[in-house]
This record gives structure tokens, sequence and C-alpha cells, in this order.
């Protein structure tokens, strides 16, 4: 009962620094805009404070260094006609399956790239990020990613400088969205590049990075572990014969569309992003 007593006051000691620390942030970061309010959230407080180790002063510039990149990006302004060319081959989609845990897939399939526009993958990109966000049941904040490197050869490999700004964007204004990642049949021509691009990736998001491939049945328990094999499509080594749609995806996204107007409206609070 004594130690029971202790863990009591210890638990309600720190949930109290973490809630006061909430609070500084909140305060720190000023008047806010309609959508500024709307996108800090406590939800959208603790992940920055998580990303920067609790430090309120670090959150706080993280924060603001967002709040002026979705100014001037104007994410949640992206609609599907503005990028529906980048996802004609599949090459990155919301999955129609979750994890295991109901959380949001994320799949990408590098060799499927279809274009060599910068601006018009990365706006792809963040439009592809907003929609899995808007798609997370509320009990759940971070996304499943499923890379999957079938047919990749350096031909398909992006500029330096377009996979640096996709995982800054990634890492800086996403931060702390990612639950886990699969990296499905990445040939040994990758690790080269991969090593380049390592080092512009913060150490905490390279730990939950696993590498799979579909003839190791060892290895592919790593996936099965968080989805299902019995959802997962065959061509990533589960039983699902479903495959991307270009036709069916656009009209998902068309819906989808609505649904991210309605939440970003300054009078709309249908849609839970938290």
């Amino acid at each position: 009962m004594f130690w029971g007593k202790n863990a009591l006051h210890f638990n309600l000691d720190a949930a109290e620094q973490r809630q006061a620390k909430i609070n500084e942030l909140r305060a720190a970061l000023g008047p806010l805009s309609a959508r500024g309010e709307k996108y800090c959230n406590e939800s959208c407080l603790i992940r920055y404070l998580e990303a920067r180790n609790w430090n309120v002063d670090r959150s706080r510039k993280m924060l603001e260094e967002s709040l002026k990149w979705r100014v001037a990006k104007r994410p949640e302004d992206i609609r599907w006609p503005d990028v529906s060319v980048e996802a004609e081959t599949g090459k990155l989609y919301r999955a129609n399956f979750t994890d295991r845990e109901g959380k949001t897939v994320v799949v990408m399939r590098p060799a499927k790239k279809n274009t060599s526009s910068h601006e018009g993958q990365l706006q792809y990109l963040i439009y592809t990020l907003e929609n899995a966000m808007l798609s997370l049941p509320e009990h759940q904040e971070k996304v499943v990613w499923l890379v999957d490197f079938t047919g990749w050869t350096r031909a398909h490999a992006n500029p330096i400088k377009t996979s640096r700004e996709c995982i800054s964007v990634v890492q800086n204004h996403y931060p702390e969205r990612l639950s886990i990642a699969f990296m499905l049949n990445a040939p040994k021509v990758f690790e080269l590049s991969f090593k380049v691009l390592k080092v512009f990736i913060d150490q905490k998001s390279v730990q939950k990075l696993n590498f799979v491939y579909t003839e190791n049945e060892e290895s592919m328990k790593t996936i099965y572990n968080h989805i299902d094999p019995e959802v997962l499509p065959v061509e990533f080594g589960g039983k699902n014969n479903v495959v991307y749609n270009h036709e069916d995806y656009s009209k998902l996204m068309t819906k989808d569309d609505i649904k991210t107007a309605s939440f970003w409206a300054t009078d709309g609070n249908h849609v839970n992003m938290s």
C-alpha cells in the first residue's frame, strides 16, 4: 500500500507536469488564426512536445515553423484534381485496409514512379499525408507505411533534392505520426541510396524501419504481426487479391475532398484529425 501511494503521487505529479508543459506551449504560441487554432489542438501540441523531448521552447519553434509552412503551402487546400496525375500508377496511396489496431496504412511503390516533377511529387505526398491523417480513427494518431521496392532500380531513384525535401516535410511538419514502416523487397542496390538518405532521417524514425522480404517467411512475420495477411494484398505477401485501381481511388479521394473542406471550414468541426 505504501508503494502504491507513492506511485500514485508520482503519476499525478508527472501528469501535472505534462499538462503544465502543454499549457505553456499553447500560451507561448500566442494568438492564432482560425485554421491555426484548429490545427493546434492538444493532441497536436503533445506530438510536437514529444518530437522535441518535451522542451517547450524547441517545441514552440518547431510548431511555429510548421504553422508558417502550412500558411505557405496550404496543404488543407490541395484537392484531388491538383494531384491525380501523380497517382495514376499507384506509386503512393492510402490503402483500403488497416493494421490490426485500425491504423491507416500508406503504400508507396517507388518503381511505379511516373513523373519527374519535384513540386508535383511533393504536393502529392503532402496531399496523401493530409488524407491519411483525416482518415485515422479517433483513438489513433499514427500511420503505418508499407514501401514496396519490387522492380526498383536506380533509374527510379528521385533526385537527392526531392528525397531530402520529402523527408523534411514528413519529419518536421508531421512529427510523431509514424507508427512503423515496412521496407518490402528492397534490392541490394538500394542500400547505397539508403546510406545517403539515412543521415537526413532522425534516429527515432530509423528505428521504426523494418526491412522485410516476401521470400523470407521469418521476416514476413514482422508484417503479419501488424497487418493481418487476410487483408494484406497478395503482391505484398498477403492473401487479399485486391489491387490498386486508379478510377476507384479517384472516386474515394473526391469524396474525401468534401470531408477535408468540411473540416477546415471556419465553422466546420465534423471530422476528427487529432
